[in-house]
């Protein structure tokens, strides 16, 4: 404790009452003009002071206690003759935490310079709390985008491959989903397309996708055929047994496109049904995605199904983060509801050089945000729209 005032008397005073209790320490300042340079330099946990004071006035001080930073938040306990209400409310009007008329009976005075730095002591380490969370959370965030960052790199740039023409959007959410997708050529005619999604949030999710899209970018699951989906998800799926992946799973849509016969066959795990549509205007057709989740079970089988693509066609891949959106109010988006707004007509926007069809993606982007009333996603948006020739 610090004790400012301009009478020695009332130092010894004081000191006398506190000298003997365990855990306060005495630091007396009989110069008002020098009281924020002691106190600056003590750090105290509660600063006692008088009131009428030679060459600075007692609220003046009080006042500068306030605005110094360092001192700000440290209680101040106006220890003064005077009693007037005027002066005390005047007195807490510019910062004071309590006034005690002098001299009060030691056993009071003990109490509140206890009260006072107890509340003190428990700001600063919540203080310093709080700041190391900021600070944990600053990390966090950064290596979350850092991993965002790294996952976009991972991503093919928009192409054609095989009579196909691929392009996507992807937005990581706050927390860092597990999507990832890709697509590549497995030789002259044939075309792979795969969009997963591993369970939960995080940088050990990102981790997941990032082996499992390695494996199938570069075909590096043994003793297995690329162009035949069912057996792709079964390799994935001895490869990434989610007890070797602390309990993470992950689902998939794989398909492969055969320009020559114009057929895609695909298979999936656990995902949400691709978006077919085998013309502007034609009603969608879901190709579903009945295979279990990878890495939950072993030695299951997945079956493949196929689709003749007429030209013209378009398909949509996704993640579960572009259909399951909540409202203000609470209430889900449906995911019929989805599909009808993926699917629906398109507008023709005429530009001042060229007339321009509206992107469907890019349209849904647009609605979500209108439909959930802001701008980030609690789960990655992912999608994947394959235009066919």
């Amino acid at each position: 404790m610090l004790l400012v005032d301009d009478q020695r008397i009332i130092g010894e005073a004081v000191r006398r009452m506190v000298a003997a209790e365990e855990g306060i320490e005495f630091h007396f300042c009989d110069d008002a003009k020098a009281a924020l340079e002691a106190a600056e330099a003590l750090g105290p946990t509660v600063i006692l002071q008088d009131l009428v004071m030679p060459d600075v006035d007692g609220l003046d001080l009080v006042r500068e206690f306030r605005a110094n930073e360092r001192l700000q938040d440290v209680p101040i306990i106006v220890l003064s003759a005077r009693e007037e209400p005027t002066v005390k409310a005047e007195a807490f009007a510019l910062g004071a935490n309590d006034y005690i008329v002098k001299l009060p009976d030691p056993l009071e005075l003990i109490a509140r310079i206890r009260y006072h730095s107890r509340g003190y002591v428990a700001l600063v380490e919540r203080n310093a709390a709080f700041e190391a969370l900021q600070a944990s959370q600053r990390t966090l965030a950064d290596d979350l985008a850092s991993a965002a960052n790294y996952v976009q790199s991972l991503l093919p740039p928009p192409q054609t491959l095989g009579g196909a023409t691929a392009d996507w959007r992807f937005i990581p959410s706050a927390e860092l989903g597990g999507d990832i997708f890709g697509y590549h050529a497995l030789d002259e005619h044939r075309t792979a397309f795969y969009l997963l999604d591993v369970c939960g949030h995080g940088v050990r999710a990102a981790l997941l996708s990032v082996s499992a899209f390695n494996a199938l970018r570069s075909e590096a699951l043994p003793q297995t055929d690329f162009h035949d989906p069912g057996g792709v998800l079964e390799a994935l799926n001895r490869a990434f047994p989610m007890e070797r992946q602390n309990d993470m799973f992950f689902t998939i849509w794989y398909g492969v496109y055969d320009a020559p016969s114009r057929t895609l066959r695909w298979s999936g795990g656990g995902h949400p049904p691709a978006v077919f549509l085998a013309g502007d205007g034609a009603e969608p057709e879901l190709l579903t995605s009945d295979g279990p989740l990878i890495g939950a079970v072993e030695g299951l089988e997945f079956e493949a199904a196929e689709v003749v693509v007429p030209p013209g066609a378009k398909l949509f891949i996704y993640s579960d983060g572009a259909f399951e959106v909540s409202r203000p109010d609470g209430s889900m988006w449906t995911f019929d509801e989805f599909v009808a707004t993926l699917a629906g007509p398109l507008e023709n926007r005429e530009k001042p050089q060229e007339n321009s069809q509206e992107n469907r993606m890019d349209r849904l982007l647009g609605h979500i945000r209108e439909l959930s009333a802001r701008d980030d996603f609690s789960d990655d948006f992912s999608m994947v729209e394959v235009s066919f020739c």
